[in-house]
């Protein structure tokens, strides 16, 4: 799947990534990492089927948004708006790309839940913008206005929101089933492979 044999004196940085993966994994303990794994995937199975739903993620991604609104404020009203739904997908992108630059295969995984259930939630959101059903936090005097309402209408797509939402929870689904093939390829080279031994 991953894996492509390097060569027996090829230094493990020139090697595939595949081949640095299955290194990684060698010698360490599947069994929690297996076990964390299926927790935290159960969970995010609720926000992909329904939505309120919430997981060990949801207080950080509420928490991203509604920061994220402050934070792109100073670039302008559209940006402002724009910049909740953005932060809440940053965050989880910042964290993959920290782990993967740790070279933390199986962190990658858990990244690549936190950024599906992300997506699964902001997609009802999305789904919501004609509607405006869902229960609205905001910081304003003003009062809340609806994110996906306001930006779908600016750009003429608000009779798309469903099918907007949809796509983003089917992307939601490919990073969910990307995250389990790479926990079960970690696992099965944990269960097989041993620690090489120092000469």
């Amino acid at each position: 799947m991953f894996y492509s044999q390097p060569s027996p004196d090829a230094p493990i940085d020139n090697a595939s990534l595949g081949a640095r993966m299955r290194a990684w994994a060698a010698g360490r303990n599947s069994w929690w990492r297996a076990a964390l794994f299926g927790y935290l995937a159960l969970q995010l199975l609720r926000p992909l089927r329904e939505q309120g739903e919430w997981t060990l993620f949801s207080g950080i991604i509420f928490g991203a948004h509604e920061l994220g609104h402050l934070f792109w404020m100073p670039f302008g009203e559209w940006t402002s708006v724009a910049g909740g739904s953005l932060t809440q997908l940053l965050i989880p992108l910042g964290a993959l790309a920290l782990v993967w630059r740790g070279k933390d295969w199986f962190g990658v995984a858990i990244c690549g839940l936190f950024l599906a259930t992300s997506l699964a939630e902001l997609s009802w959101y999305m789904a919501d913008a004609r509607a405006e059903m869902l229960d609205l936090v905001s910081f304003s005097e003003e009062g809340a206005i609806h994110d996906w309402n306001y930006l779908l209408g600016s750009v003429g797509w608000l009779n798309s929101d469903v099918a907007i939402a949809r796509l983003t929870r089917f992307y939601a689904w490919l990073v969910l089933l990307g995250s389990s093939a790479l926990t079960a390829q970690l696992c099965w080279w944990m269960a097989v492979e041993k620690k090489p031994v120092d000469a």
